[in-house]
């Protein structure tokens, strides 16, 4: 799997967010521009290809406001973004690395 194919998607507006994805966005005042974002700039950083429900990535970036941000999404042909989150200095290194 390539960032670009996610990044495809993206761009032509063929992803949707999970239920748990928008209850997550609107606790931590995070918005569908800068889930783009990322996704667009960003990189991925860990994959699942054994996800529970379908295969799926972590993808890292950060916005052009510097906020760092993790983006997970399950991968084409049906993308969907799982969740996003402020990665935790005390669970992850430079923001790419778990601990």
């Amino acid at each position: 799997m390539t960032i670009k194919e996610i990044q495809d998607k993206i761009k032509k507006s063929e992803y949707r967010f999970s239920d748990h994805a928008i209850k997550r966005m609107i606790k931590r005042s995070i918005d569908r521009h800068e889930v783009e974002e990322i996704v667009l700039g960003g990189e991925i950083i860990e994959e699942y290809p054994d996800d529970k429900y379908s295969p799926s990535c972590l993808i890292y970036g950060k916005t052009e406001k510097g906020r760092d941000l993790h983006v997970q999404i399950s991968l084409p042909p049906i993308v969907v973004v799982i969740t996003t989150y402020e990665p935790d200095p005390a669970e992850w290194i430079n923001c790419k690395i778990r601990r």
